[in-house]
C-alpha cells in the first residue's frame, strides 16, 4: 500500500476495495470449496473444519494466505513477519436471515495485543443486498467495550455477542466487494452485517494475520501458520500445511486448535453457541 492507502487505514480502521486477483480466479477458488463441501455434506466434523480452520485443512485456501497481493499491503501495517492466527469461511445462504450482530473481533479472541488485520476476500459478490460487511469508521480506535451475548441462532457469531453500548448506524459504512477484492479492517473495528436477501450465495474468507510478538492469554501457546518472514517469539506452535484436503495430519492439527480455541473463546460463557 501507498502512505495515503496506510493514512486512511490508521484514520478509519479499514481500507477497501483491493484487487487481489481475478474474478475468474476468485470464482475458481469457489468451485473448489463448492465441491469439497459437496464431498463432505454428510460428515459434520470436516464441515466445521472447512469452515472454521479452512487454511489448517484445505491448501488452497492455504495458499491463498501466501498470496503477496494480500501480504504486501498487510506488511505495510503490521510489519515484515506475520503469523496467520486463524482463516474462516463466512458464509450466507441466499434468502436466509443470518445475519451478524455489531462487535469487535478482539473481544473474545484470548489475544494479548491488537496488532491484528483481518483480510476479509470476495469470492462472490459482497452488496448490500447479499448482507456486505459494515463498518464505523474511527471506531477501532476505542479500546474493547463492552458486550453482551444473546445466542440468537440467526446469529453467525459464536456467542451471538454484540456490542452493548449505542452504535450510530448512520454513520456505518457498507463494505461493497467483487469476487477477487479484498478489504482490511482492525481487530476493534466496529462492524456487522445484515441477511442475504439476494440469489446467491454471500462467501468471504475471512484471514486473521498476527504480529509473531503476539501471544494467547492463559499461557498456553495458540497455533498459527507463518506467513513471512520469522516467528522470533515462539508464542505459537506452527501448523504444517495441509498436502491433501482434510488429510489424516490436518484433521489432527484442526483438532488441537478447535479444543484450545473453544475454550477461550466460551470463557465465562452462560451456555456454548456455534462451535467455532
Amino acid at each position: 500500500m501507498n502512505k495515503i492507502e496506510t493514512d486512511t487505514y490508521d484514520k478509519n480502521g479499514y481500507i477497501f476495495p483491493l484487487r487481489i486477483m481475478s474474478e475468474e480466479q476468485a470464482l475458481d477458488y469457489r468451485r473448489q470449496l463448492e465441491q469439497i463441501e459437496i464431498q463432505y455434506q454428510d460428515d459434520a466434523e470436516a464441515q466445521h473444519a472447512i469452515r472454521y480452520y479452512s487454511n489448517f485443512v484445505l491448501p488452497f485456501c492455504y495458499e491463498i494466505t501466501l498470496r503477496k497481493e494480500i501480504l504486501e499491503p498487510v506488511k505495510a501495517i503490521l510489519g515484515e513477519d506475520l503469523l496467520v492466527w486463524n482463516l474462516a469461511l463466512w458464509i450466507k445462504e441466499p434468502q436466509t436471515d443470518d445475519y451478524v450482530s455489531w462487535h469487535q473481533d478482539l473481544t473474545y479472541w484470548g489475544l494479548d495485543d491488537t496488532d491484528e488485520i483481518t483480510a476479509w476476500l470476495a469470492l462472490s459478490r459482497a452488496t448490500t443486498e447479499s448482507g456486505c460487511m459494515r463498518f464505523i469508521p474511527g471506531s477501532h480506535k476505542q479500546n474493547i467495550v463492552e458486550h453482551k451475548d444473546t445466542f440468537s441462532k440467526q446469529n453467525l457469531l459464536s456467542r451471538g455477542q454484540e456490542i452493548a453500548v449505542e452504535v450510530d448506524e448512520f454513520q456505518a459504512v457498507d463494505v461493497k466487494l467483487k469476487p477477487g477484492e479484498m478489504s482490511l479492517h482492525h481487530g476493534r473495528m466496529f462492524h456487522a452485517s445484515e441477511p442475504n436477501k439476494s440469489n446467491d450465495r454471500r462467501i468471504g474468507l475471512a484471514i486473521r494475520y498476527i504480529n509473531p510478538s503476539m501471544k494467547q492469554i492463559g499461557g498456553e501457546n495458540g497455533h498459527a501458520m507463518l506467513a513471512c518472514g520469522k516467528n522470533n517469539y515462539g508464542h505459537f506452535e506452527l501448523v504444517s500445511p495441509p498436502s491433501a484436503p482434510l488429510d489424516r495430519d490436518a484433521m489432527r492439527n484442526y483438532c488441537a486448535a478447535k479444543t484450545l480455541h473453544e475454550r477461550i473463546l466460551y470463557e465465562g460463557a452462560a451456555q456454548k453457541g456455534r462451535s467455532k
